[in-house]
């Protein structure tokens, strides 16, 4: 999967996916093009069943405790964020 020059980021999460291993799974095991490792495997999502709500909860928690963003600066962007990828559309 070609992903050079172009921006790819999971549609439930909003990480950008750069090398292959980011990539989730379909059901046939190929590469995703919309989902990363952490939100999609086999074709499932792997928080199936989570609100877009909880899933902003759970995606300020990381980014405070893994990447070390504010609380703020994580909230504002998983609730700007997250409402426009293609998960929480449909």
């Amino acid at each position: 999967m070609e992903v050079l020059n172009r921006k790819v980021i999971c549609q439930s999460c909003g990480m950008p996916m750069k090398k292959e291993e980011d990539f989730g799974t379909e059901k046939d095991e190929e590469s995703s093009e919309e989902y990363c490792c952490f939100c999609c495997r086999r074709g499932e999502f792997t928080d199936k069943g989570i609100t877009l709500n909880e899933k902003i909860e759970k995606l300020v928690k990381i980014s405070v405790e893994q990447l070390g963003m504010t609380e703020k600066q994580a909230r504002t962007l998983a609730e700007t964020q997250l409402p426009t990828l293609k998960r929480w559309k449909e």
